[in-house]
């Protein structure tokens, strides 16, 4: 996991990067499976796909972290392919969209900066390198030294928590 300042904030980028023994394929379609997310992805209680464009979807998410309340987003994903000598390789990249989800909710801060990505990127046939690349503002007063040091362990418990989805069966059908 790296990090680096961002221009005009004392938060930090952060980018994880590792490998997932799984296709580039299968690991895709944990990350597309937006509707599973608050059943396995960490502090996620809420996720729902709001519409779906030609080059995007719109979807809202609410996460519950422990040491703070509730925070939520509404965002267009943008996803692409493209052929490499090893398979498929995928990118979905975010930025906020919430003028396009639900108002603001009693109890609930709003974040208005989050923007991010994933590079899948095949590395064999069973074996990914995920890149997972993310800027968020987290809202409220929360020292910037806790909402860095969440950060960065949020993402190793989003990997851990991809590398556990991915086994899921429903993954793993055959390509045809």
């Amino acid at each position: 996991i790296f990090s680096r300042s961002h221009s005009g904030s004392p938060l930090k980028e952060f980018r994880g990067i590792g490998g997932i023994c799984a296709s580039s394929r299968a690991v895709h379609q944990v990350i597309d499976d937006i509707d599973a997310y608050p059943s396995f992805m960490p502090y996620i209680t809420e996720c729902r796909l709001l519409k779906r464009d030609s080059d995007s979807l719109i979807i809202y998410q609410r996460f519950s972290p422990k040491m703070c309340s509730d925070r939520d987003y509404t965002l267009r994903i943008r996803g692409m392919s493209w052929p490499t000598v090893a398979g498929l390789a995928y990118s979905n990249s975010w930025e906020p969209a919430n003028e396009l989800g639900p108002g603001q909710r009693m109890g609930v801060v709003r974040i208005n900066i989050c923007q991010g990505q994933w590079l899948l990127e095949p590395d064999g046939t069973q074996k990914t390198r995920a890149t997972y690349s993310v800027y968020s503002e987290t809202g409220g007063l929360i020292p910037s030294f806790l909402v860095n040091h969440f950060s960065q362990s949020a993402i190793e418990k989003i990997f851990a928590a991809v590398r556990k989805q991915v086994k899921e069966p429903k993954y793993n059908v055959a390509e045809r």
